[in-house]
């Protein structure tokens, strides 16, 4: 099977990828989830014409020529509407989110005012509507404010709620389980036995995934047989997994046995390898329902191929209009070589020079099984195929590494 183009390779994984079913959420489990209609406010906000501050509601006629003294009637708090009306000469106590009282066109601040028993001296006038909060100044009831399509961001869920929407009608999150393979492979904190290494690539596709608001299922390590590995792919079945990701194991070698095991259950194979480094053994297909991606087994690679692939993936299945990463200019930090045939994702520090532009400085070694520069990297420098040899100043393109995914 020839190596495709991450482009290419991407549009695979994406092309079959359509979003969830949607379902009702409460309000306090919508931040970052995507709407699938409309949201209509089912108020008007303000529901009255309010004060904005604390003061007195007075008519804007009978504070024309401060000073004056006018008649404190009553008082009006948040919450506790007037039921008088205001008349030539009263004044009413109100405080900043008051019902203004019918008669009163405008608020005098408490600023400019003294009490004097029953009567309130204002040495400051206020024109017609001062100080006051319009009904409906805001949005009215009916107004579709949060439109489908939309990932609801934590202002829109105060909007939601102001809307009066106690739940809200989202995407399902995707499940993503994750599988990893290999005798080699021990958990962290266990003291590794010669030939072995200690297990890492899980930890950050778990946290990409649930970044991504995936509902991410550790599926645990397969040993390196086919019926441990089919027995794991199984359980991700059973699991209804919408997404499953493998790390290791996904090339053709004599105990990469994924991509055995996922044919024996009757997965469609896509594509194996991408002209990419790192991550060039890389495989996709569904096996039903579920989108399977195979991800290299160094952590490098592996974590590469997850922001490529993996991310897109589950943005596109949570509804995002966007599901592609945001690629930027900048200019090189130092010179490179000529490329390959492969495009390469180099780990790279950023900085800004005197004249503001980005500058990405690739690590000297870029070996894929090194995680340390990974963790210092701010970015991925995008490299393309058969790029000729380039010096520091030359232009390149980024993926901005977020933080702290």
């Amino acid at each position: 099977m020839a190596q495709l183009s991450v482009a290419d390779a991407l549009a695979r994984v994406l092309a079959d990828a359509v979003p969830l079913p949607s379902e009702h959420v409460p309000l306090a489990d919508a931040h970052g989830r995507v709407l699938t209609q409309d949201l209509a406010a089912l108020r008007t906000q303000p529901p009255a014409d309010l004060s904005a501050m604390d003061g007195y509601a007075v008519r804007s006629v009978d504070v024309a020529e401060p000073p004056v003294r006018l008649k404190v009637i009553g008082e009006v708090p948040a919450g506790r509407p007037f039921e008088r009306v205001v008349g030539p000469g009263e004044a009413v106590r109100i405080f900043t989110g008051g019902v203004i009282p019918h008669g009163a066109d405008a608020i005098v601040i408490q600023e400019v005012t003294s009490r004097d028993g029953d009567d309130v001296v204002i040495t400051q006038g206020s024109a017609k509507g001062r100080h006051v909060r319009p009904q409906g100044v805001d949005f009215a009831a009916g107004e579709a404010l949060l439109e489908r399509g939309r990932c609801l961001s934590a202002r829109d869920l105060a909007l939601a709620a102001a809307m009066n929407h106690a739940a809200v009608p989202v995407h399902r999150r995707p499940r993503l389980g994750i599988l990893a393979t290999g005798d080699e492979l021990v958990p962290p904190g266990t003291p590794p036995a010669p030939g072995q290494i200690v297990y890492s690539n899980g930890f950050a596709l778990m946290a990409l995934a649930r970044g991504e608001g995936a509902d991410a299922i550790d599926l645990g390590v397969a040993r390196d047989r086919l019926d441990a590995t089919v027995e794991a792919v199984r359980r991700a079945r059973a699991l209804e997994v919408d997404v499953l990701v493998t790390t290791g194991g996904a090339s053709v070698g004599e105990y990469d046995l994924v991509q055995r095991a996922l044919a024996a259950e009757g997965m469609a194979l896509s594509f194996w390898k991408i002209a990419m480094r790192p991550g060039r053994p890389m495989m996709h297909g569904r096996l039903g329902a579920i989108h399977v991606l195979g991800l290299p087994g160094n952590p490098v690679s592996s974590y590469v191929c997850a922001i490529l692939f993996v991310v897109p993936l589950l943005r596109r299945l949570a509804g995002m209009r966007d599901a592609s990463y945001a690629i930027e200019p900048a200019v090189l930090g130092c010179a490179l070589k000529k490329n390959d045939e492969r495009e390469e994702y180099m780990r790279a520090t950023l900085a800004t020079d005197s004249g503001g532009r980005l500058v990405a400085t690739p690590f000297p070694n870029q070996d894929s099984s090194l995680l340390a520069p990974l963790a210092k990297a701010d970015c991925l420098l995008i490299r393309p195929a058969h790029a000729p040899a380039a010096v520091a100043g030359n232009p390149c393109t980024i993926i901005r590494l977020r933080y702290p995914a």
